[in-house]
């Protein structure tokens, strides 16, 4: 299968599980995984940013129109998209990254690519909340609630990419 084949199909069926089960997961009225970020995270680095921007911008269209929340994960998608290339600068030591290397376990080890997605869970994370709060008031719960959805979602995706990762 090639690199195109597997993420579309890992782009639908992230999609179809973020709309169909996810969407409906909520615990204590705030905890809602979005595991649909999956998607972005383990994007080819040598994908055009044109084409991220692009990908990033079309997921986040999709779950808003399931979700009702009129361009937030959008917006959220394409600045944690945006993000991306400075968070793998940082956690290589300002190096760039060989090409052809992806953030997968086998690749990268557990510490790297627990940080990775940590860091870009939050940013979307922290914008969604921001935008759907709307309210500096609010700022402790702004804070909690990013925090507690960025770990939940971040184990998710851990278990999804651990899981289903498989070495060839």
């Amino acid at each position: 299968m090639n690199k195109f084949t597997a993420n579309f199909f890992r782009f639908v069926i992230l999609l179809l599980l973020q709309v169909f089960v996810f969407n409906y997961v909520q615990w204590f009225g705030f905890l809602t995984p979005f595991v649909f970020l999956l998607f972005l995270i383990l994007l080819p680095l040598e994908t055009p940013k044109t084409a991220q921007y692009i990908m990033a911008f079309v997921t986040g269209f999709i779950v808003d129109a399931f979700l009702r929340t009129y361009g937030i994960q959008s917006f959220a998608c394409v600045l944690m998209v945006f993000f991306r290339p400075y968070i793998i600068l940082i956690l290589n030591g300002f190096k760039s990254l060989e090409s052809g290397v992806n953030p997968l376990p086998g690749v990268k080890d557990f510490n790297w690519i627990l940080v990775y997605t940590l860091l870009l869970v939050f940013v979307h994370q922290i914008t969604v909340t921001t935008l759907e709060t709307f309210q500096w008031i609010q700022w402790w719960r702004i804070v909690w609630t990013s925090v507690v959805n960025t770990l939940f979602t971040t184990f998710l995706i851990l278990c999804f990419e651990y899981i289903f990762y498989s070495k060839k």
